[in-house]
């Protein structure tokens, strides 16, 4: 009996894990989705000096990247992110246009809890938001009650991605 419960056990155990990670969209599908299977050449943003400091302080923590890979045609640029939630990373996909968050998107879930974030009514609210100063979002983002970890860090990330395309929106 005790075996089969062991059993039993670990099996939902596995099963719940899987069921909330989840791989929703390839990197490199969400590129060709935002400029319509015309892929750009990809670009880099190196990270050192004020840049650096920048991120850190948007993430309230170290970035250790060197550079960040993204994609630019005209005044749009796509951004792949990663953050850590809680304990694991997220992959996120955003696209900035005019200085305005066009699409913010939650590409892999690896988290056991605050999955709510790849809802897209939730990733929804990241539409048209832009920066107020340098680290802060001009309009508020509502939070999911048992994500808040997943929710900041995706606030974190598209921040990121709209200060990286401002810097680098004359290259």
């Amino acid at each position: 009996m005790k075996k089969y419960f062991l059993a039993f056990l670990i099996s939902n155990i596995f099963i719940g894990y899987a069921a909330v990670y989840q791989d929703i969209q390839k990197p490199g599908d969400f590129v060709k989705e935002i400029f319509s299977n015309k892929t750009p050449v990809a670009k880099k943003v190196w990270i050192k000096g004020d840049v650096k400091k920048n991120i850190e302080q948007i993430l309230q923590h170290s970035f250790s990247s060197l550079r960040v890979r993204y994609w630019k045609h005209e005044d749009m640029t796509v951004w792949i992110l990663d953050e850590i939630g809680k304990e694991e990373a997220i992959t996120f996909g955003i696209a900035i246009k005019d200085n305005y968050v066009h699409n913010a998107k939650v590409l892999t879930y690896r988290e056991t809890r605050g999955f709510e974030i790849i809802r897209k009514d939730f990733q929804n609210q990241f539409k048209n938001a832009k920066l107020k100063g340098k680290i802060q979002l001009n309009k508020d983002i509502d939070g999911i009650s048992g994500a808040t970890l997943s929710v900041k860090a995706m606030t974190k990330v598209v921040l990121i991605a709209l200060y990286l395309h401002h810097i680098t929106a004359n290259k």
